[in-house]
């Protein structure tokens, strides 16, 4: 029996399964990155449901875990050198899952590096900006009565889902045939986009065809499908 009692997030959020992957998330954009690696890769996982619009993420106990209050955020009771590894960031996480399954990721150095390529503009660039068009579209932001920072981020979503399309000509996926964690970094906040936040029409999403294809293609898969939904809103 694994013993994840340093952890004061476990007093919290108690483990039923300590032997298994602890999952510390919500189905948001950066959270069902986690969850659908964890359900392509088939790995035994508890998924632990944080509210954020409780302020969970800001108790004692989930700050020792990630001390940024974020989600999504992981423990696995079997890491390096088979000790527990508490990690958060969902581009880290997405890059240590791969490296200990040896999936989800190209084995060659070069392809490997570009898959990478590919997370890191995610996390820099289409989280930050979709997020902003979300901020200024849906939420508290649409109230501003000067526009411009929503014009901003509009035009810059636009780019990016531009970068996007040009990537994807004559490609499945990303990385061309190949399925891995730079599709599923990317696949929750473009659905957002253009649902969630309802910015469909201001980013001209109907232009981008490739991209569109492509997303419907992710969504299809069934593993895809449950990682959406986990852990279970509150």
């Amino acid at each position: 029996m694994s013993d994840l009692s340093a952890f004061p997030i476990t007093r919290r959020w108690p483990a039923q399964h300590p032997e298994r992957l602890q999952l510390y998330s919500l189905p948001t954009p950066n959270g069902v990155k986690v969850s659908i690696a964890l359900e392509e890769l088939g790995l035994a996982y508890e998924p632990h449901t944080i509210n954020i619009g409780a302020n969970e993420t800001w108790t004692p106990e989930f700050l020792a875990l990630n001390p940024n209050g974020k989600i999504p955020a992981i423990i696995d009771p079997d890491g390096p050198g088979g000790q527990p590894l508490a990690l958060f960031e969902s581009g880290a996480i997405l890059l240590y899952l791969a490296e200990k399954t040896g999936k989800l990721m190209p084995t060659d150095p070069a392809s490997r590096y570009e898959t990478l390529q590919w997370v890191f503009f995610q996390m820099a660039a289409v989280g930050p900006m979709f997020g902003q068009v979300g901020f200024f579209h849906k939420f508290a932001g649409k109230d501003y009565e000067d526009k411009r920072p929503l014009q901003r981020y509009v035009s810059e979503s636009k780019r990016l889902l531009g970068v996007l399309e040009t990537r994807l000509q004559g490609r499945s996926w990303i990385m061309g045939e190949e399925f891995t964690i730079a599709d599923i970094s990317l696949l929750g906040w473009v659905r957002n986009l253009v649902g969630f936040y309802g910015a469909g029409e201001l980013v001209e999403y109907h232009s981008f065809t490739g991209v569109q294809a492509w997303l419907e293609r992710c969504l299809q898969r069934p593993a895809v499908q449950r990682g959406l939904e986990i852990p279970a809103r509150p």
